[in-house]
């Protein structure tokens, strides 16, 4: 009984460390020729750009002009709450988002397509397989909160 116990906490450590591991990883990220990074097959992303349907979102609508569009957003981040804006450009918002519980981190994307007066999401979890819908869930209450505002 002692070697299955030693087994099983073998395991559970090395699960951990691969999902701290993970989490620790940057992915490569931001806007190359009028795309946001591509989302991986796993079901823990969704994407304005996808190509796949289950993981498509819609874009957002500008407001009046750039300016407002991403003090919305980051207005509609910080309603949210739990993300911290790594990275902010005139076009771009690059928000790491960590769940409470098991501190996985989230890599939240929001590119300004002037152009096309829209604006491309991208959420991705780091670690692990499913998100349980996390992201998708994420995207509707923050696109809530950024037509609210």
């Amino acid at each position: 009984m002692k070697i299955v116990f030693t087994v099983i906490g073998v395991l559970v450590v090395l699960f951990f460390a691969r999902v701290i591991i993970q989490g620790n990883q940057v992915p490569e990220l931001g806007v190359k020729n009028g795309k946001l990074a591509a989302i991986s097959s796993k079901p823990n992303n969704v994407s304005s750009q996808a190509d796949d349907p289950e993981k498509q979102v819609a874009t957002l609508p500008f407001k009046d002009t750039p300016a407002s569009t991403m003090s919305a957003l980051k207005a509609a981040v910080a309603s949210y709450g739990g993300g911290k804006i790594e990275t902010e450009t005139d076009d771009y918002l690059y928000v790491i988002f960590t769940t409470s519980l098991m501190r996985y981190r989230d890599d939240v994307e929001f590119w300004l397509d002037t152009e096309n007066r829209q604006v491309h999401f991208r959420s991705s979890s780091r670690a692990g397989y499913s998100d349980m819908g996390l992201n998708r869930k994420r995207y509707n209450k923050i696109a809530e909160l950024y037509q609210g505002q």
